[in-house]
């Protein structure tokens, strides 16, 4: 299983502003044989293999960095669970807006189809023994 993109953000997030205050790491992160996919899978297999449920921060991240810092490393294959993550995702006000629009767009698309529904209700037809009267 890839991790969740909330769990892959988080770690990209950490491993840039790493890198941004490192120039050597910032090297490490651009070696063209390590994706942030595989270091998901390697961080995942990892604790798999702890049998622990829970790690602080410093440990996951601490995992990612291992996993660009060294060349020959064992990723293992994709692991198939389910990740959480303890950390709130932040929004950029673009994003935000977006969020609203697409919102508003969608409830006033709702409610359109709604008032068409009710202007436009299906002739209800008379049950066929209603149909034939007999005196």
């Amino acid at each position: 299983m890839k991790g969740t993109e909330n769990f892959k953000k988080v770690i990209s997030q950490h491993l840039e502003s790493l890198a941004a205050v490192d120039s050597l790491f910032a090297e490490t992160l651009k070696k063209p044989s390590k994706s942030i996919d595989d270091c998901i899978t390697y961080i995942l297999n990892e604790v798999q293999k702890s049998g622990c449920n829970g790690f602080d921060d410093s440990e996951i991240f601490g995992m990612a960095v291992h996993y660009y810092d060294e060349d020959n490393i064992t990723v293992g294959k994709p692991v198939n669970g389910r990740v959480v993550v303890n950390h709130s995702v932040e929004l950029s006000q673009s994003e935000i807006d977006q969020a609203k629009q697409a919102a508003l767009d969608k409830v006033i698309a709702d409610e359109k189809e709604r008032i068409k529904k009710k202007s436009n209700p299906k002739k209800e037809q008379a049950p066929a023994a209603a149909q034939q009267l007999l005196f």
